[in-house]
């Protein structure tokens, strides 16, 4: 069971409520797709099906309603356990966790050090969220607050401060007829495949990722698509597609050899903001949002706060 995913069980746990894929995913705030994909990957791990899927129907297997009886206490009861321990540390000087996009910039960095300086009891964890999955771990309470890519149009989240405005970068393989520019124009992406995000992601926040027409209503050809930035610069790499990035997250991977990182001119700059849970936000998240505002000191106005 190495590297199993507490995900895949959550998926199978909530698919055995609504015995709907659709549903499932909305439960889960992620598509329907991957909702079958992390199934899919389970019931590899356990080497037979738990699920019948026909065009009509979803109905657990003997073996999936079994594996449901086993699961569903241990599940409930390391959940009870985790929010226990949490509550704990909460109820002390605190825990702090805050999750990433992409590479820590110079003002998170600073904010986090504000932070510290002022709550030294408080102990912070730091998480990297996926590209498919940007507003899935605070929604889910594994991170407070996290720091992502614009836009933000989501009903339950509290977004603010905006920072971190910086132009577009290309990331290309140095392979790529394109790789020896100066800068780009928005144009010539007409040109080139750009690798996009899986559809767990909103479809809104995909597209100003990886836009499906230049400013002027050329086409852009669609690449692969990835869940993590990673698997994004290795294809690149590799000369699959070419992917857009904000200038100091390429700035950060600037030193792997077999990329090229072209500036590209007529794009709308790329922004960061911070997110919580409306409603519920801890007293930490609401400390550091503060400290993240005091190191801007006005550079980019913030966005919404409570």
């Amino acid at each position: 069971m190495a590297g199993l995913e507490i995900r895949e069980l959550e998926a199978f746990l909530v698919l055995a409520e609504e015995l709907h894929f659709g549903r499932a995913g909305e439960r889960l705030y992620v598509s329907q797709s991957r909702i079958s994909q992390l199934l899919r990957s389970l019931e590899g791990r356990i080497g037979a099906p738990l699920v019948e899927r026909t065009s009509r129907r979803v109905a657990l297997t003997p073996l999936g309603a079994s594996f449901l009886a086993s699961l569903r206490p241990a599940y409930e009861a390391l959940r009870a356990a985790v929010d226990e321990t949490r509550a704990a540390a909460r109820s002390a000087d605190g825990v702090l966790r805050i999750g990433f996009q992409g590479a820590l910039d110079d003002r998170s960095a600073r904010a986090v050090a504000l932070f510290e300086e002022r709550r030294p009891a408080c102990a912070i964890e730091m998480a990297e969220i996926a590209l498919s999955d940007p507003f899935g771990p605070v929604r889910r309470k594994e991170v407070d607050c996290a720091v992502v890519l614009l836009p933000v149009e989501e009903e339950d989240l509290v977004l603010g401060p905006v920072f971190s405005r910086q132009p577009q970068t290309l990331v290309l393989s140095v392979r790529h007829p394109l790789a020896g520019r100066e800068s780009v124009s928005a144009e010539e992406l007409a040109d080139c495949r750009l690798i996009g995000v899986r559809d767990s992601a909103p479809g809104y926040w995909r597209r100003a990722q990886a836009p499906r027409e230049t400013p002027g209503g050329l086409p852009i050809p669609a690449g692969p698509l990835v869940d993590t930035l990673q698997e994004g610069l290795s294809l690149a790499a590799a000369d699959r597609g070419a992917l857009l990035l904000c200038r100091s997250t390429a700035e950060h991977h600037d030193r792997r050899r077999s990329l090229a990182f072209v500036p590209v001119r007529g794009l709308p700059d790329s922004f960061l903001g911070l997110v919580r849970r409306r409603g519920d936000a801890s007293p930490q998240a609401r400390a550091f949002a503060r400290a993240v505002e005091e190191v801007l000191a006005g550079e980019v106005p913030a966005g919404e706060t409570e």
